[in-house]
């Protein structure tokens, strides 16, 4: 049970979701240590986890497909430089499974976002309403400061109208070639 004051989980917000989860990516690499041990192993390997029931994946499958079963759409963009780096094609590679689950995932070139008008940080954005923005170190690493949860009207607005614009741009994940 959470305590007053604190901030739901990332798990609670999805299942208080009734209409639309979405995520906008803007990041070229993330650090987080708990995908290092897959991403060195796919760098050495060119081999990628791509079971959705592995350790890795399960949670994750397991949580989109019971929104995407209460009838939430959960939608992903990830803008990107090109040529893509090496953390980009690792998730490229494993974006089978996102999409296996019932996330519909697009892809937008850097190039292509530059009139866009676009937070400064990562977020999730639920039913238009709440935003959860992920603060990230300069290695790509969770900061110390992590999660900001915001609900002002503006601040989805401007969420809201970010994500819209980049999906509207971006490819799908089937059509996008690296």
């Amino acid at each position: 049970m959470r305590q007053s004051g604190q901030q739901p989980s990332f798990e609670e917000l999805m299942a208080a979701t009734t209409r639309a989860a979405v995520h906008l990516e803007m990041r070229d690499a993330y650090g987080v240590s708990d995908e290092a041990d897959d991403f060195r192993h796919w760098r050495q390997t060119g081999e990628r986890d791509v079971d959705p029931a592995s350790a890795y994946w399960g949670p994750w499958v397991s949580l989109v497909k019971d929104t995407v079963r209460r009838g939430v759409e959960v939608r992903r963009v990830r803008i990107v430089s090109e040529p893509v780096s090496d953390y980009i094609r690792y998730e490229h590679a494993g974006t089978v499974v996102n999409t296996g689950a019932g996330e519909n995932v697009r892809w937008l070139p850097r190039r292509q976002a530059s009139a866009l008008a676009l937070p400064g940080n990562d977020f999730w954005l639920f039913d238009e309403e709440t935003v959860l923005f992920n603060h990230f170190a300069g290695d790509g690493e969770v900061s110390p400061e992590g999660r900001e949860l915001r609900t002002e009207p503006a601040v989805a607005r401007l969420a809201a109208r970010a994500f819209a614009a980049a999906w509207a741009l971006a490819t799908p994940h089937d059509h996008y070639r690296i």
